[in-house]
């Protein structure tokens, strides 16, 4: 049999959808991952055949190829354990096809059958709603920053056990919502603009360069207050919008730097480089 599934992983800040096909025939037992992928996504053989095994379902000694397209784009990480075992439960005729369309499936497996989180679902999920899905199934840990986006269901799964009794109708899956003024603060910040004395010109300055949008260049000795005002700037800037502080956490979700306790970034970020920093630690270098 034959089947396809959505899966995604990330690519630099932003995600990609890739479609995940499976084909199982007869002849001699085969088990080919193909689709320009790296290290990570073929070891994810292994991990998914165990998965099954340990879930009490038969692994077929059956041909079987799966396919990760677009064949063009390199694939990394470890996102697609999930997807590629839903796609092998369909292909085995375990579950029906109709439950996994217009379905986005997210998470790393573990040889018990857990699902493990991953970097980035709260971009993946982004962009599968623009693409006009509605459904995401993703692990469990990454729940808390899906919960805000409107207009789609998402569901936090702890192991494949619950997927595949989901996906076989034996199982209601309760979605998990939240509100986005739950997190919004009245006091967002433990510092203030207000607690600079003197300085009257410099902060005259910086009021200035918000309100309009302008570059500010502040030179003077160590210790003289630069980076006291610059850190206190954010204070005085409008609070973020919702998409503002989604795209935000969506940076923060990519490099792993979410907390269960803040699912979404309220705070503008600020950051204090150092000035002999080199260009590729502060754009990023290498691959």
């Amino acid at each position: 049999m034959y089947s396809r599934i959505i899966g995604a992983d990330v690519y630099g800040i932003e995600a990609r959808l890739i479609q995940i096909e499976a084909d199982v025939n007869d002849g001699l037992p085969v088990f080919d991952m193909v689709g320009f992928l790296a290290s990570a996504v073929r070891e994810s053989r292994e991990r998914v055949k165990i998965a099954i095994k340990n879930l009490g379902l038969p692994f077929p000694a059956k041909r079987i190829t799966v396919n990760l397209s677009p064949a063009d784009l390199k694939k990394e990480g470890t996102s697609f354990d999930l997807p590629i075992a839903v796609a092998l439960l369909t292909a085995f005729g375990f579950v029906p096809v109709e439950k996994t369309k217009n379905t986005l499936f997210v998470g790393e497996l573990g040889l018990d059958g857990s699902i493990r989180s991953v970097k980035g679902v709260l971009a993946m999920i982004m962009e599968g709603k623009k693409a006009g899905i509605k459904k995401f199934i993703i692990p469990k840990d990454n729940e808390y920053e899906s919960s805000l986006i409107n207009d789609i269901e998402v569901y936090g799964l702890e192991n494949i056990q619950d997927v595949f009794l989901y996906l076989s109708n034996k199982l209601e899956l309760k979605e998990c919502k939240k509100n986005w003024e739950e997190y919004k603060e009245k006091d967002l910040y433990d510092i203030d603009f207000s607690d600079i004395k003197g300085h009257k010109k410099l902060k005259r300055a910086a009021e200035i360069a918000v309100s309009g949008k302008h570059n500010l260049l502040m030179i003077g000795p160590a210790g003289s207050g630069k980076t006291m005002l610059a850190k206190r700037i954010p204070t005085i800037l409008p609070t973020m919008s919702f998409e503002e502080s989604l795209e935000v956490t969506k940076i923060y979700s990519i490099s792993g730097k979410l907390s269960p306790d803040k699912p979404i970034i309220i705070k503008r970020p600020f950051r204090a480089p150092h000035h002999t920093i080199t260009s590729n630690a502060l754009i990023g270098g290498g691959n």
